[in-house]
């Protein structure tokens, strides 16, 4: 190692990090980021390594790096947050970090005197704040975000029709785990440190479950709690009027995010910069039952992302009353809004007509989120030093980012075929770890 030097290695870094499931704005305040982060010696052996979760032998092998230095390497990037390792299995596996989720959440859930979170913060903040940043992920209408909203319970029409799966309630999720763990919410310390949290809501919201606790507490990212604890802080939530939402899968959930309208990037990914796909809405949406509303506007003022504006009502021959007029373009079902209607209950959360996706697993999430953002060839073939590969990955590269083929394996008809045989070329490679995650 070592051959690659000064801009070069960073640039190298930025392409292999844009290769993943979550791509990246190429700016100057990118290359400041990973300057900042990782050393030239870690920026090389992150380029090198496999994209998917890999054994330390097999990045030994595929490195040259002898096993020890290796190891103590492998070991402070996680520590930093810029590789997760995971222990499946009888070893640990490890992979680069995306941007998201991963490098900004965990650089930012970091607490000590001796971190340069400041500085990480005003980094962050310059390249969050250029609207590129999202238009790469999230400019040609994809739908496969990271993240998904849940509905706050209890907000939905009741009746026959209505169904809620256990997927989409924060406390049938809760429930279904037995670790957990809460750190800060890596966007609420963003904006501390960069001198724009105007909230008062608290930082520590970010919850973790299952066998990413023991990711996260190893490398002092968040802290062990109880399931009572976790209960407490989604209550404290409700309370608080803030957006509930987690990874875009309906098995094993791994996280649960308690957002405010005013901190949270995603969120503000559709009020600063129009893109209503940042996050993934729920199956259901808000709807106003305009013969009880009194048109008090406590509705339009609770919603986090300004989806409901007050107009004047048609049935008042004076022009004063006003009632809430929906964006359903970009209304993310979150139910904010209905916990604000008490006195009338008029406003509620219904059955959206159209289904949304959401995948069943985290690893048919990121084949599809890779297949729309055009790096599902990187998924399939994990060495980037081996030539062979190399050339075979550049030929289906190409070839599954014709428009048509994405329309096709993405439609109704073909997308469970299509995630079938990318479950069972897995299994063929004995990585069938990744089908439980």
């Amino acid at each position: 190692m070592g051959h690659l030097v000064g801009k070069e290695i960073y640039h190298k870094l930025g392409d292999k990090l844009d290769s993943l499931p979550f791509r990246l704005n190429k700016s100057k305040a990118l290359y400041n980021i990973l300057k900042a982060l990782y050393t030239s010696e870690e920026a090389e052996l992150v380029v090198r390594m496999p994209h998917g979760l890999t054994d330390a032998g097999e990045i030994e092998r595929i490195t040259g790096i002898g096993r020890s230095k290796l190891q103590s390497m492998l070991e402070t990037l996680g520590t930093k947050g810029l590789v997760i390792d995971l222990w499946i299995g009888d070893r640990y596996l490890y992979m680069p970090s995306p941007m998201v989720i991963g490098i900004f959440e965990f650089t930012m859930m970091k607490t000590g005197a001796e971190l340069d979170s400041g500085k990480w913060a005003e980094l962050f903040k310059e390249y969050l704040n250029d609207e590129k940043s999202y238009a790469v992920n999230f400019a040609n209408g994809q739908q496969i975000s990271p993240i998904r909203t849940l509905p706050h319970e209890g907000t939905m029409i009741e009746s026959e029709f209505t169904e809620v799966l256990d997927y989409e309630k924060a406390l049938s999720i809760i429930e279904s785990h037995k670790k957990f763990a809460i750190g800060l919410c890596s966007c609420r310390h963003e904006k501390h440190h960069a001198g724009d949290k105007k909230c008062d809501v608290p930082m520590d919201t970010c919850v973790t479950f299952g066998h990413s606790v023991d990711f996260m507490v190893r490398h002092n990212f968040s802290k062990k709690v109880s399931k009572t604890q976790v209960k407490e802080s989604v209550a404290r939530s409700r309370e608080m009027g803030l957006v509930l939402s987690c990874d875009n899968a309906r098995k094993n959930v791994s996280f649960l995010c308690q957002c405010c309208g005013c901190c949270c990037n995603l969120l503000l990914g559709i009020t600063r910069f129009g893109y209503p796909n940042t996050i993934v809405t729920s199956s259901f949406i808000a709807h106003v039952n305009t013969g009880t509303c009194d048109g008090c506007g406590k509705c339009s003022k609770a919603c986090p992302i300004g989806a409901i504006h007050m107009i004047p009502s048609g049935n008042d021959p004076d022009g004063k009353r006003k009632m809430p007029r929906i964006n359903t373009g970009i209304c993310i079902g979150c139910g904010v809004c209905s916990l604000s209607c008490v006195k009338t209950g008029s406003l509620k959360l219904v059955k959206r007509d159209k289904r949304v996706i959401h995948p069943e697993t985290t690893f048919e999430r990121v084949i599809l989120q890779c297949l729309e953002r055009g790096t599902l060839e990187n998924q399939l073939f994990g060495n980037p030093e081996k030539i062979s590969q190399k050339v075979i990955k550049g030929f289906i590269g190409g070839f599954l980012k014709l428009p048509p083929v994405k329309r096709a394996l993405l439609s109704e008809t073909l997308r469970s075929s299509f995630l079938n045989a990318m479950k069972k070329g897995a299994l063929k490679q004995g990585k069938a770890y990744l089908l439980q995650g």
